[in-house]
């Protein structure tokens, strides 16, 4: 009888999806994914880690249009060579932040297997159509952070991808200053 949770032999190893971006809260999620899923399935079982898929959103091309300063309202559209130099900045940063994200991986994990998906797009598409492609048996993700009023503005990514997921999503919120340092003198036994 194989286990469920892809720890038994001949079992297919288990893949785990994490989003990340070029927020601190994505890194810190990723590294809590480290500790706390591979870390553990590894040391729980002999079968080989959970594979890491990371997932990068990249922001679909804008139509660039401004007012003019004059405020006559005719306004300018931007150059094709201003938006292929933009283009290239956004595939540089994608290129940067996945290339962070796996250094994060490899170097706690030299042995798991990382896998990276950079596709362009709205960002709750993206991440849950990786996560169903991927087969993921969990979707790790940051959370920003942002109050009631940003949220209800710009929407929120981990929001939907909870509601709209297939798979379990796990949502890591990273400590702020004030709770780290109350935790560390907690943990250390100081006053």
């Amino acid at each position: 009888m194989a286990e469920v949770a892809g720890g038994g032999v001949g079992a297919p190893p288990r893949r785990v999806v994490v989003a990340v971006d070029e927020s601190e809260e994505s890194m810190h999620a990723l590294s809590w994914c480290l500790s706390n899923v591979v870390a553990s399935s590894a040391a729980a079982t002999k079968a080989p880690p959970p594979a890491v898929v990371l997932v990068h959103a990249r922001s679909p091309r804008p139509f660039y249009y401004y007012p003019t300063i004059d405020g006559a309202g005719t306004g300018y559209v931007m150059t094709q060579q201003v938006m292929e130099c933009m283009e290239k900045y956004t595939a540089s940063a994608a290129d940067t932040v996945v290339a962070r994200a796996k250094n994060i991986c490899t170097a706690a994990f030299p042995t798991v297997r990382v896998e990276t998906c950079v596709e362009m797009g709205d960002p709750r598409d993206v991440i849950c159509g990786a996560a169903e492609k991927a087969g993921a048996d969990m979707l790790v993700m940051g959370s920003h952070g942002y109050g009631l009023l940003q949220r209800a503005l710009m929407g929120s990514v981990s929001n939907h991808c909870v509601q709209n997921c297939k798979c379990p999503v796990v949502v890591v919120k990273r400590p702020d200053a004030k709770h780290a340092a109350g935790a560390g003198a907690t943990a250390t036994g100081g006053l």
